[in-house]
């Protein structure tokens, strides 16, 4: 272990903080010899030490010297090299200025001809000069249209996927069908077209050629066109161009104004308010539709109409939508004498319809209102109102009301949640349709009610009650407006300055008015256009108090410049059809009333200087509105004056005013203060008391209204010159010596200021500070220093802007405030404007001095630090010399520029050092300022201290960019692209840079382990990683890559990943790995093709070398240093098994490799491939942390490979193959035994699509040679990294898309069309928005929606399709390669055989008729080249082969088809010489397999490839010699014949009865064929298993057992093994039918015969354990023992202890499970079933007993059979006979179907239960059962007692229960009746075993014994055993043959009392004390039963008891014995 080293530390400067200690865990634990405990002290360029930090890391590789390579190898004139090093610039940042996109025709500026204040003028420049943007040049303007490139189209290629197929139902035409196969001429069918050139080959190495050259034809040239990644963490999103703010814009065009009566002019006013927020959130806006006869009323008001002012329709903007948004219409009319009410009762009572009655009315009111508008035309009175809610017009006309999709809350940088209810959230504002609206409610306006509280009052009863409560009367009329989203701007449009809007129409229209909108919440968005508008809001005035006359008063407002008339300005906006700016305006006047309320707005343009004269005048008259005959002169009587200075202290007055009235004239000077300030010689109105109330608002984006903003800006104008001292700030007077104090007090403050005056001037303050920092000042002779208190605020804006919840960030966690500013405004500041424009030196120290000499001395403290005078300066070294000398010759050519109109001043500045002057050149200080903010930004962060420091540290991304965008102007400005890199900045600045990582480093570090703020410290990193990133492209590189080893030292893997990543998405990461010293290509050699290649071929050294190549080495890891960095990242990762960030890493990088235009040539993408090639190495190291499920979220699909099986289960299974579905699957499943996957399904195949994309561009030639020198263990790990590879890039078709019946067709009609999958992909992902697009990221967002239409479903469809197609054949290209890379020499079955493991694994899974053809053909060269090792070796997979090629027979695709049949038709050719008995028996079980379980199978296409493939045997003319041919048309015929037998299953799906039948009889069939016979049972045991019927799945088991058993004892002599099907017997007697095989029939050692994997011991062991199992699981335990009886042998025989003792384990559960489940267990229920009626075909009149689940009552099953049938045949044809009585035929309609169901018992013989003792045995090996029918002689079913008669029948089943199948027909029947004596004798028995056993039992139940006896001795039962006894033993019978029945019933009622008695007995030691009267009427009820019985069971019958002379068998006659049915005689 090093021993740390202690260095001091710069000032300021932290030390790094320790590690978590679950890093160090981390690192401990992956320590390797090479690696210690290492304390860093890392080096910058000038030897200083970075801030140490304890770590345990890997000792990282020393990085090469980037620019000594480059310049060494360009030194050395090879011209290829420099081509290859292709477009790599030294700066590929290029400054550039970008014009300002201006809605206006012009720029909005102040008026010309006045100067403008200094502040104006900064604003102004700030607003409308141009953007300053560093951006990339070169290839990175390439790089973000690079998809624009055109994209090859897609190959034809139909996916082969499954797809549903409807069940089949009975038919009424397939009643005459039976199970007899058919042979179906093969011959009479056409056969597909066949393969060209099948064997149109002269050498295995053409054949090989020919299939590579299809293979490359129309691929896909790029990958991860296909696959695009989703995340984008390398992107830094560009920042929105600043823009004026604006909000959802409305468009309202007024249409009509209309009312019963048309007298006289109207005016309109518009404008919205929100209710909610009860505030005005717009400016007027003036409208009027008035005839041009009104007009002309007006005439002598209206000096001229200017086009601005006829607009009828404005565009209203609305930042927050809110459901309280109201438009309202106020309507006005001119002055007239009378009330409003009095004016508006015309309107509401007389209409123009009825002229003839009202002419004379209606004419004189016209008359009447001609003179008042020549008279008082220029004034207005209130009249009407209107309003409309917006929201609902909006939500009513919205085509898609999608709330969450809204981006209507824009609010600029606000996202704070507004709205907290449902109800408030607001709708789509730009989707709506665009709506008409008619307003017939108009209010009359109310005298007293006109202020906006009132109005807003009257708003909420509307919205409350949809009418105001108190009562407002309406005038009759309508007003129609027209409403509509705006999406661009309109033309002829002005905007609220009256600027018209770009685009300006051509002819002259009627304009359209933006109205400026007044945001109900603040809207943080810094300006950016020049805006001065002033809005003066008249309230109330007072006169109540006033004796005067004055009542009908208006109020003239001006806007004045001086005192005097001239002075009055013509900024007043105009209103409409009039001037555009007018001097004066008047307010409305409300008839007769001394205190009105006003709602005028006086919308007024500021002028840009503003003195102190500026105020506004305010004039107040009385109206007359009546002519005196005497007065001929003015109708104005002047009241008084007032008046408001419109800057207060060079303030702009703003807020509420209340202003007192002057009555006499105005005195002189009255401007220069407020009418507050009391002059006693001037009369004022009431003593001077505030009378007249208004509101001041000023919309200005020059005027701060912000004290700490206006003091700092004031103070730095008062630096830039032209100020003298003192100056003024407010009521202060600053002299010069103090102005530093102040100034550094005002920037301290700044950060105070309200958080929305900082927004809206932010670029400006942000500008100021970084001149302040850059600009140090010489004030009274000292030079100030401000750097470092101008830093420290910058810093605390940017923390308080990041902190406030009100502004929005990005997904970077960066201020979008800030991000903007830094990318579109920032430049670096100005020099002073003394260095641009004195002609001399200028300073002072005196006290009054311009404070223009600020800039002017300070060389000096250039030298040093501007903000640390105390530091020194650094020594000059010997390149520091240099890079001035060529500096100073670059600085004289600037200065001497023709185009620099300063360059030929011979201006000079000072720098003083003591009394030492030195003169320089004024350029110099020009760039020496201009080259150093960079590094007075770097020390500030270096030597920045607490709170300042942790800020700028924690924002660190803000001055990282801040940096980069200053080094950038910096080179640039300079000139400087030749300048060496190295030498670009100077060694104090690399060692501020240095530090400035070295601390953030260590701050990640801190903020993870103390404040455990993950997401916090991943900012940090990533800003830190752009930083690096950008300083590649302009720092010396190889300093930087410095930075980052120092970096990957210090910091845990998690975040190394992130950053390399985003490192690593350089533009020029390739050239910077330096990936053009990569060996593309393998040395030169023999051709490693099969035929040519050796083992010896190469020298051990170059094998190594080839294998080295794909190693991770040191030297590797030097010369590539970041790919180096990310792939031992990467590999550190898979060995720690954690997730992928370096995978993701990995897979974004290469994704931007594939999609680089400069990549495209195959020999670069070679050269970048090999860069990788140490990736293929670890992934192949880590095979076993994969996962291969397949399963994936990419793309939006549902992958889950459970949820789209690619064989429905529910199918029948198979005749032959492998019985549980494991075919295709079995090279997984033998991978997951291996190791459980580790990384997720993405990450997975992030991974793996790596891989495939080295392999398909690495150079061939060289993967060659690796395969060759590969040891075996690595190739099988390559191989079965292929495999995972099918599996994972499989086709699945989504859920969604299946769901459609068409989806299959839809998606093959879009790939017949051709579409590219990149053209596709665009489409998808919306064109340009992608992901590797650095400019944009939102893609995803279109690509993550959850409701995908039909077509970007189709599109994703195409997509993946593609994907699977082009990821599938570069895994064939690489078995291509592997299997010509086989010497001859080698071992090469291992190889062939896991090639071939791989093809058929893509077999099984879905893929496109391209793949397909391209692996057909390539199975058939590995038959042609390898047939006689693949049929001997490798036999398993040899029928796999078989199967899967035969099911690619039956596809409904011709292509897929027709190269199937030749596949298998070479199979057989080329196995024929000596192996096709065993191919013909594989192509047999194969064809079986399919049948049975594939669900979409086609029997006709099957059928067609059978004829082909004959086809192909009688064309073959080489063979025509031989017995193939007519070997072939055998095989065929024997195959038609399986066919047509089999696929008749398919029409039983539905009756799992009918169907196990079926399977049943095929199996029975294939008794000579064991192998297809054993695959049947087990085929049957699965469908059984899945039904849950366990016992007969475990009898399947057994036979299978038995079966293999009987061909074991034919091969092998053990006296352990079972001797054949005999001792199975005890299990089940129906398993001796397996003994129907004999060896004379089938030999077992015939080859291809008993071949398979349970033809062994294992194999019978594995099948008799499994069939215990489901025993077990059936609840048959003793049936488990039977089965561990045959078992135990042979594992005593192995001396396989541990599973003996296994076995015994599950020998104790079961017995356990006998004594614990014994008499609890539930056994099978069995029902008769009868089939009567031709429409059941061969089931007519066949009669089966079903088993069914243990409780299944009568109805369930007949429920179930009668829904099945009735779907078959239809419910009209279906009858259930409902009785058991026998079934006439001729009674049956034969038109309809009838089935009988009769549930029935198990039935024994007495002698059969002495052995049939426990429940299992009475439920086990059930052949014969009973059901009994009552009846009547008279025929009824039931009688009485004497009458009652039952038949018994008894069935006997051809095989006994249970068997392998759930139901068995019926071969015997038998039936008896009982007279009715009998039936007694039988009801008496059961009632007495049924006493006796509820008494004896060990734990008796007193309820059931209670309810027995109840039934017994109750006095009430009827037809109980009283009557039962009187009716038969009453009297003794007449007839001699009843008397032994008559005993019997006499000696069973006598057993029956003693029975009743114990019971009675029983119960009495059972009750309860509460229960003592119940037991004694028990009692009293069986004495008495007993006493009644007495006589009757005393009476013997004497006959009886008479000695026997001789014995005596007498036939009785109530017994008949018949068998099937009855004959007529018996019945007669």
């Amino acid at each position: 272990m090093q021993v740390p080293l202690l260095q001091p530390q710069p000032a300021g400067l932290q030390r790094g903080c320790v590690l978590s200690s679950h890093c160090a865990f981390f690192f401990l634990g992956v320590l390797s010899n090479d690696e210690k405990l290492i304390y860093s002290s890392p080096l910058s360029s000038s030897g200083n030490l970075f801030p140490c930090v304890w770590m345990i890391s890997t000792v990282s590789v020393e990085p090469v010297d980037l620019e000594e390579f480059l310049m060494s190898q360009l030194r050395s004139g090879d011209s290829a090299l420099m081509q290859e090093l292709g477009d790599f610039p030294d700066d590929d940042l290029k400054v550039e200025q970008v014009e300002k996109e201006c809605r206006t025709v012009r720029h909005s500026v102040p008026e010309e001809g006045v100067e403008p204040e200094p502040h104006v003028r900064d604003c102004v420049k700030s607003y409308t000069q141009p953007w300053l943007v560093v951006s990339r040049s070169g290839w990175y303007t390439q790089y973000t249209c690079m998809y624009q490139k055109h994209f090859t189209p897609c190959k034809t290629f139909k996916i082969s996927y499954p797809t549903c197929r409807s069940a089949h139902f009975y038919m009424l035409d397939d009643s005459d069908r039976t199970l007899t196969s058919s042979d179906f001429n093969l011959r009479c069918l056409t056969p597909d077209q066949r393969v060209e050139g099948l064997l149109a080959f002269s050498s295995h190495e053409e054949l090989d050629r020919l299939n590579q050259e299809a293979r490359h034809s129309s691929r896909h040239p790029e990958l991860f066109a296909l696959y695009p990644p989703e995340d984008a963490v390398e992107i830094r999103p560009i920042p929105d161009c600043p823009k004026e703010h604006t909000g959802d814009r409305i468009l309202v065009r007024c249409q009509a104004i209309k009312f019963e009566i048309d007298i006289e002019p109207i005016f309109a006013t518009m404008a919205l308010y929100d209710l909610k927020e009860k505030k005005k959130i717009s400016e007027n806006f003036y409208c009027d539709l008035n005839s041009e006869q009104f007009k002309n009323f007006l005439k002598p008001h209206t000096p001229r109409v200017d086009q601005s002012t006829i607009a009828r329709s404005a565009i209203f903007s609305i930042t927050y939508p809110s459901p309280d948004i109201y438009l309202v219409i106020k309507l006005e009319k001119v002055l007239q004498q009378g009330e409003i009410s009095d004016c508006a009762d015309p309107y509401m009572t007389l209409k123009e319809s009825d002229s003839a009655k009202n002419k004379d009315k209606l004419d004189k009111l016209r008359g009447n209102a001609e003179t008042f508008c020549h008279r008082l035309g220029r004034y207005r009175m209130p009249f009407a109102w209107a309003t409309v809610k917006i929201m609902e017009v909006i939500s009513t006309a919205t085509l898609d009301r999608d709330v969450t999709d809204s981006d209507s809350l824009k609010g600029g940088e606000r996202n704070s949640e507004r709205y907290s209810t449902i109800d408030d959230q607001p709708c789509n504002m730009s989707a709506f349709k665009p709506a008409n609206i008619t307003i017939t409610t108009i209010f009359k306006q109310e005298g007293d009610r006109l202020s906006d509280e009132d109005l807003l009052k009257v708003l909420a009863e509307i919205k409350k009650t949809s009418n105001p409560q108190r009562r407002i009367k309406t005038i009759p009329g309508f007003i129609k407006l027209d409403m509509s989203p705006v999406h661009d701007t309109p033309q002829a449009c002005l905007s609220t300055e009256l600027i018209p809007l770009i685009p300006v129409s051509e002819k002259v229209i009627r304009p359209v008015k933006e109205v400026l909108e007044f945001p109900s919440i603040e809207v943080y968005v810094p300006h950016n256009v020049y805006r001065n508008l002033l809005f003066v809001y008249p309230q109330r005035l007072n006169f109540v108090n006033r004796l005067t006359s004055a009542r009908n008063i208006t109020i003239k407002i001006q806007f004045m410049s001086g005192e005097d008339a001239s002075s009055c300005l013509p900024v007043i906006f105009g209103k409409s059809s009039g001037p555009e700016f007018v001097q004066e305006v008047y307010t409305p006047v409300t008839y007769h009333n001394k205190s009105p309320d006003f709602y005028e707005e006086v919308k007024l343009l500021l002028p840009a200087r503003l003195t102190e004269r500026h105020h506004l005048l305010f004039t107040f008259y009385h109206i007359s509105c009546q002519q005196k005959q005497n007065q001929s002169g003015s109708y104005e009587t002047l009241i008084g004056y007032s008046w408001l200075p419109i800057l207060n202290i060079d303030r702009l007055q703003t807020g509420q005013f209340c202003l007192p009235i002057l009555l006499e004239r105005l005195p002189v000077n009255y401007s220069l203060h407020t009418p507050e300030v009391y002059v006693p010689p001037v009369k004022w109105m009431e003593s001077h008391k505030g009378l007249f109330n208004l509101e001041i608002q000023a919309v200005s984006s020059v005027h701060t209204q912000d004290n700490h903003l206006e003091r700092f800006f004031t103070l730095c104008h008062a630096l830039e010159g032209g100020a003298t001292f003192p100056v003024r700030v407010r009521d202060e007077k600053i002299p010069e010596n103090k102005l530093e104090h102040e100034l550094k007090l005002s920037i301290i403050s700044l950060p105070s200021s309200n958080l929305e005056p900082l927004v809206l001037f932010l670029h400006l303050v942000m500008d100021k500070l970084f001149t302040l920092i850059m600009q140090p000042m010489v004030i009274a002779g000292q030079t100030a220093n401000l750097a470092q208190i101008a830093f420290e605020s910058v810093v605390s804006i940017v923390n308080s802007l990041h902190n406030s919840q009100e502004l929005n960030k990005d997904q970077q966690g960066r201020n979008s405030l800030l991000a903007t500013y830094l990318y579109w405004v920032f430049r670096l500041p100005d020099p002073p404007r003394d260095v641009q424009n004195a002609a001399e030196i200028r300073y002072s120290t005196m006290g009054r001095a311009t404070a223009a000499t600020v800039g002017s001395m300070l060389l000096q403290s250039r030298v040093r630090s501007s903000s640390n005078p105390d530091i020194p300066a650094p020594h000059t070294s010997d390149e520091d010399a240099e890079v001035n000398s060529i500096l100073s010759s670059k600085y004289i050519r600037y200065c001497n520029r023709p185009q620099d109109t300063h360059s030929n001043k011979s201006i000079h500045h000072v720098k003083c050092d003591g009394n030492c002057v030195e003169v320089v050149p004024q350029c110099m200080s020009v760039f020496s300022l201009m080259q150093q903010f960079h590094e007075e930004l770097a020390l500030q962060m270096v030597v920045s201290t607490g709170v300042c420091r942790e800020n700028a540290y924690k924002y660190a991304w803000f001055f990282f960019e801040l940096l980069v965008k200053s080094m950038a102007q910096h080179v640039s400005q300079l000139d400087k692209q030749n300048v060496p890199r190295r030498s670009r900045f100077s060694d104090r600045f690399k060692d501020d840079i240095a530090t400035i990582v070295s601390v953030v480093t260590a701050e990640i570090a801190t903020i993870l382990v103390k404040q455990q703020k993950v997401e916090q410290a991943e900012k940090v990193n990533i800003s830190l990683a752009f930083f690096l990133y950008d300083l590649l492209s302009l720092m010396d590189r190889g300093f930087v890559f410095h930075l980052v080893k120092n970096y990957c030292n210090q910091v845990e893997k998690y975040h190394i990943c992130m950053f390399l990543r985003i490192l690593c998405s350089h533009e020029h990461y390739l050239n910077l790995s330096l990936f053009f010293s990569s060996p593309a290509s393998a040395p030169a050699s023999p051709s490693p093709s099969v035929s040519s290649q050796s083992s010896g071929s190469c020298s051990y050294q170059e094998q190594q070398r080839i294998l080295g190549l794909f190693e991770l080495s040191q030297e590797f890891k030097q010369q590539h240093y970041l790919t180096g960095l990310l792939l031992t990242e990467l590999s550190a990762a898979l060995d720690m098994e954690s997730e992928g960030k370096a995978i993701n890493a990995i897979y974004s990088l290469l994704c931007s490799h594939d999609l680089d235009n400069r990549c495209i040539k195959p020999e670069v993408r070679a050269k970048v491939a090999a860069l990788y090639l140490p990736l293929v190495g670890i992934i192949i190291d880590s095979t076993n942390y994969l996962d291969f499920t397949g399963k994936h979220t990419h793309s939006g699909l549902e992958d889950d490979i459970e949820n789209v099986p690619p064989i429905n289960q529910s199918v029948a299974m198979a005749i032959a193959g492998n019985p549980f579905n494991t075919l295709g699957r079995n090279v997984l499943v033998s991978m997951q035994g291996k190791s459980v996957a580790t990384l997720a399904a993405d990450t997975s195949r992030h991974l793996l699509v790596c891989f495939l994309w080295v392999m398909k561009n690495a150079d061939k030639s060289l993967i060659q040679r690796w395969t060759i020198d590969m040891p075996p263990s690595q190739l099988n790990k390559l191989l079965e990294l292929l495999t995972i590879c099918v599996s994972c890039f499989e086709y699945r078709v989504s859920l969604a898309l299946q769901k459609s019946q068409q989806a299959k067709l839809q998606l093959e009609e879009a790939l017949l069309r051709g579409t590219g999958a990149r053209g596709e992909m665009m489409k998808r992902v919306g064109g340009n928005n992608l992901r590797w697009r650095k400019d944009l990221t939102q893609w995803r967002q279109t690509n993550d929606k959850q409701d995908k239409t039909k077509a970007e479903l189709d599109q994703e469809a195409l997509i993946s399709g593609n994907l699977a197609t082009e990821t599938n054949l570069i895994v064939l290209d690489l078995l291509e390669i592997i299997v010509q890379a086989v010497p001859l020499a080698e071992c090469k079955d291992n190889v062939i055989g896991g090639v071939l493991k791989v093809l058929l694994h893509s077999l099984t899974c879905s893929q496109s008729t391209t793949f397909l053809s391209h692996t057909f053909s390539t199975l058939r060269a590995l038959v042609v080249k390898f047939g006689d090792l693949l049929f001997e070796e490798e036999a398993e997979q040899c029928a796999d082969l078989c199967q899967k090629v035969l099911q690619y027979c039956s596809s409904p695709v011709d292509e897929n088809r027709s190269q199937a049949c030749a596949t298998l038709y070479l199979i057989m050719r080329y196995s024929y010489s000596n192996n096709f008995s065993r191919v013909k028996m594989q192509v047999t079980m194969s064809l079986a397999s399919l049948v049975g379980k594939s669900s979409d199978f086609q029997e006709e296409f099957l059928r067609r490839s059978l004829r082909t493939i004959l086809a192909y045997a009688e064309e073959d003319s080489e063979m025509q010699n031989t017995q193939l041919p007519s070997q072939v048309d055998e095989l065929l015929r024997n195959l038609n014949s399986i066919l047509s037998d089999t696929v008749k299953m398919r029409e039983f799906q539905e009756d799992p009865e009918m169907l196990m039948d079926l399977m049943y009889r095929i199996a029975k069939g294939y008794q000579t064929s064991p192998d297809l016979r054993l695959t049947w049972l087990q085929n049957m045991a699965e469908k059984h298993n899945n039904r849950k019927c366990y016992t007969e799945s475990a009898m399947c088991l057994v036979h299978a057992a038995a079966l293999v058993a009987e061909y074991l004892s034919m091969l092998e002599d053990h006296k352990y093994l079972p001797v054949g099907s005999v001792t199975f017997q005890n299990i089940s007697p129906n398993v001796l039918e397996e003994s129907a095989v004999s060896d004379d029939i089938l030999s077992p050692d015939e080859d291809g015969v008993c071949s398979g994997r349970y033809f062994t011991e294992s194999g019978l062991v594995g099948l008799l354990e499994q069939a215990a199992e489901l025993f077990s699981n059936g609840g048959l335990y003793e049936a488990v023992n039977e089965v561990y009886k045959i078992i135990i042998p042979i594992l005593e025989a192995h001396r396989d202890f541990r599973k003996l003792s296994f076995t015994h384990d599950k020998l104790n559960k079961a017995f356990e499970n006998i004594m614990q489940k014994g008499h609890k267990r539930m056994f099978g229920t069995y029902f008769r079933v009868g089939f009567y009626g031709a429409k059941f075909g061969d089931l007519d009149e066949r009669e089966f007993i079903y088993k069914e689940p243990g409780i299944t009552h009568l109805p369930e099953i007949s429920h179930r059979l009668e829904n099945f049938y009735s779907q078959c045949f239809g419910e009209e044809t279906l009858v259930m006979i409902k009785d058991s009585t026998p079934v006439d035929r001729k009674q049956l309609n034969p038109s309809k179907a009838y089935i009988q169901i009769t549930y029935v018992e198990p039935y024994f013989d007495d002698y059969e239960m002495k052995d049939r003792l426990t429940n299992f045995e009475k439920n086990f090996n059930l052949r014969r059962f009973m059901y009994t029918t009552p009846f009547t002689k008279s025929g009824r079913p039931r009688g009485e007692l004497n009458e009652q008669y039952k038949r018994k029948t008894i069935l006997t089943t051809m095989h006994a229960f249970p068997y392998v199948k759930t139901r068995i027909n019926v071969i015997q029947k038998e039936e008896f009746d009982l007279t009715p004596i009998e039936v007694a004798i039988e009801d008496m028995q059961k009632k007495t075993r049924e006493l006796a056993v509820a008494t004896h039992r060990e734990q008796p139940d007193a309820k059931m014994l209670q309810m027995l006896l109840q039934g017994s001795v109750g006095t009430t039962v009827n037809q109980g055993p009283l009557e039962v006894a009187q009716v038969f033993l009453n009297e003794i019978p007449a007839d001699p043959k009843l008397f032994r029945h008559h005993n019997k019933l006499r000696l069973c009622f006598k057993e029956f009392i003693m029975r009743c008695g114990e019971a009675v007995e029983k119960n009495r030691h059972l009750i309860q004390s509460d229960q003592k009267e119940y037991q004694q009427e028990l009692k009293k009820n069986y004495s008495r039963l007993r006493e009644n019985l007495r006589p009757m069971l005393e009476r013997k019958i004497p006959e009886l008891y008479k000695p026997i002379i001789r014995p005596r068998l007498e036939n009785r006659d109530s017994f008949k014995r018949l068998s099937l049915r009855r004959t007529q005689e018996e019945n007669s």
